[in-house]
């Protein structure tokens, strides 16, 4: 481990929080409903996708994250997910990563949700771990 980087928040060898939206709405269908900042790093890989603190059941959610806005499927980061076990402040659903994220090192600056099936008026939050290649 490199001792700066962990005294510095960039950890060389163990997964962090790459980027994080709190609140995301997923109540309307489209390519880029929410944008998802990475904030840490300038490359870094995909571990896991973890939606949590919803505002009331968004257990019909379908959803999909992506590294473009366009909606394109072969930049998928995620798996197509409905997120069924996401039904309340308390609860939450990790969306398995796609088998491109398996083996890939990404370097857009923001993530974006794709909803294909919306929650009128549901909210959440979206958070996305991995570990950071270069800052």
């Amino acid at each position: 481990m490199i001792a700066n980087h962990v005294g510095a928040k960039y950890p060389d060898r163990f997964r962090i929080a790459l980027g994080k939206v709190e609140a995301g709405s997923v109540g309307s269908t489209g390519n880029a409903v929410i944008t998802i900042p990475v904030t840490e790093g300038t490359s870094y890989i995909v571990r896991q996708i973890t939606v949590s603190n919803a505002n009331g059941s968004i257990n019909t959610a379908n959803v999909v994250i992506l590294t473009s806005n366009d909606g394109n499927a072969s930049n998928a980061v995620s798996n197509v997910t409905v997120t069924s076990s996401v039904t309340s402040n308390l609860t939450y659903q990790d969306i398995p990563v796609s088998s491109n994220a398996a083996t890939t090192v990404y370097t857009a600056p923001a993530l974006f949700v794709k909803v294909n099936t919306a929650v009128t008026n549901g909210t959440c939050n979206i958070t996305v771990f991995g570990d950071v290649v270069a800052l």
